[in-house]
């Protein structure tokens, strides 16, 4: 089996995991206790935050371990913005932040706060200076990413946090998928990682905020962790989780270069074995062991079920696989095809000929996917002299309305149009981002009695 998801969540290092196990004879004792046994876990604590500090590039005391990157990210959200309650209840955050990240501004939105989303161009990145114009003077914190979780886009970081530190803002930067791979660009504020990321144990999370931020922790005091992250401290699963970033750090140069050379394979690759194809993310600016592709006239849930089959582990942002048939919030946010997603994200050690099997297999399953859905199988006939169509796809989840309206183009003249009636939320998305993979005009959106009317001309 080949497991291709590591952006969900890395295979437990090997160092990990002698770390873990060496910890639990020596860290199970109170590390706040005086006795021997308190004293060695103590020092067991104190050094895996140096290990994580001296990785992140803050001071040992700006940094507490919480219990995920979740619970890392709403606790720096709303420290933050009590800290700064003053300032105002302005959030600023990037269209493509983590859904943590756009929970907690939800909450504070219900809370009577506000926030600003700025946008992102079609590869997942944000203008720094736009990001700076959504600043106000009531602006209590900025969120920013430093790489995306689904399509592995690097951001501006170090341009940002000028613009915030000029603004007098703290950034906030959600390092979960790049702290591996190597430090964040200075300037921060605030950062934020999860240890199950990089190969550490699930359930420990990082939380650094530099000496002179305004924060105030919310809950009930606690005298753990600074008082930021209440509840005894699981010293064997951090332990394993600073040991594991020291290693995977100490092998990120030459990891990365192998992964980033057999991902830009699978983006060469893919688009020429698999025809109706979009690679979306940044081809530079990434991740080296992430990349994304949306295929056409694909129902991403049973793709991913038929690479299983094929021995693949591989995770989508396609709505099709998800049970509130909302596409992602990244791809939504970049104008991509979300239909048939399919995310690649390689974990260390992933051999060459995984990445060639992968290559061979994909071709074939995309293929009787499509068949099974009745997709075209070769580009629309000429045209035939009939007036405009109306495709009613209502009541049918992606791709389905997308294949309808590849079916029925070519029977309509150039300048002619083909309506979709949908009310799957996925074809907002996919019916532009198939026009522009076709050379079709998208002409727009009009009310319907039920669901939406899509317009397409014909130009081709």
């Amino acid at each position: 089996m080949s497991y291709f998801d590591a952006a969900s969540s890395a295979p437990l290092h090997p160092v990990a995991r002698q770390a873990l196990l060496a910890s639990l004879d020596e860290g199970w004792a109170d590390p706040a206790r005086l006795y021997r046994e308190g004293r060695r876990a103590g020092m067991l604590l104190d050094a895996a935050r140096e290990a994580a500090a001296e990785a992140v590039g803050c001071r040992p005391d700006e940094l507490v371990f919480t219990s995920s990157g979740t619970r890392a990210v709403h606790t720096a959200v709303s420290g933050a913005l009590s800290g700064r309650r003053r300032v105002g209840r302005h959030l600023v955050l990037s269209a493509v932040e983590h859904s943590s990240v756009l929970h907690a501004a939800a909450a504070l939105e219900a809370a009577g706060g506000s926030f600003t989303e700025v946008p992102v161009d079609r590869t997942g990145a944000v203008d720094a200076s736009g990001f700076g114009r959504a600043l106000r003077a009531d602006t209590a914190l900025a969120c920013l990413q430093s790489a995306n979780h689904e399509v592995g886009t690097e951001q501006p970081v170090a341009a940002v946090a000028e613009l915030c530190a000029a603004a007098g803002v703290p950034l906030l930067v959600d390092a979960a998928q790049s702290l591996g791979w190597g430090p964040v660009p200075g300037g921060w504020s605030l950062l934020t990682a999860s240890a199950h990321k990089w190969g550490g144990p699930a359930g420990v999370g990082l939380l650094a905020v530099r000496k002179g931020v305004r924060f105030a922790p919310q809950g009930p005091a606690d005298e753990r962790e600074s008082g930021r992250a209440p509840g005894f401290e699981n010293i064997p699963a951090v332990v394993a989780a600073a040991a594991s970033l020291r290693a995977v750090r100490a092998e990120a140069e030459a990891e990365a270069a192998r992964l980033r050379a057999l991902v830009g394979r699978i983006r060469a690759e893919v688009p020429r074995l698999v025809p109706d194809v979009e690679v979306v993310g940044d081809p530079e600016r990434r991740l080296p062991h992430l990349v994304t592709f949306s295929c056409l006239y694909v129902d991403g849930e049973t793709l991913l079920h038929e690479l299983d089959r094929a021995d693949f582990s591989v995770s989508s942002g396609s709505s099709c696989t998800s049970s509130t048939l909302t596409p992602s919030h990244v791809l939504k946010a970049m104008g991509v095809l979300t239909e048939g997603n399919v995310r690649v994200s390689l974990p260390t050690g992933t051999a060459a000929a995984e990445v060639d099997r992968f290559l061979e297999v994909l071709p074939g399953v995309v293929a009787e996917v499509r068949l099974r859905l009745g997709a075209p199988a070769a580009p629309a006939p000429s045209p035939a002299p009939s007036a405009s169509l109306v495709v009613d796809s209502l009541g049918r989840r992606c791709p389905v309305p997308v294949i309808e309206l590849a079916k029925v183009i070519g029977e309509v003249p150039v300048g002619a149009t083909v309506t979709v009636l949908a009310d799957d939320e996925a074809a907002r998305l996919d019916i532009p981002a198939w026009c522009e993979m076709r050379e079709q005009e998208y002409v727009g959106e009009e009310p319907a009695d039920r669901g939406s009317a899509y317009v397409v001309r014909r130009l081709t």
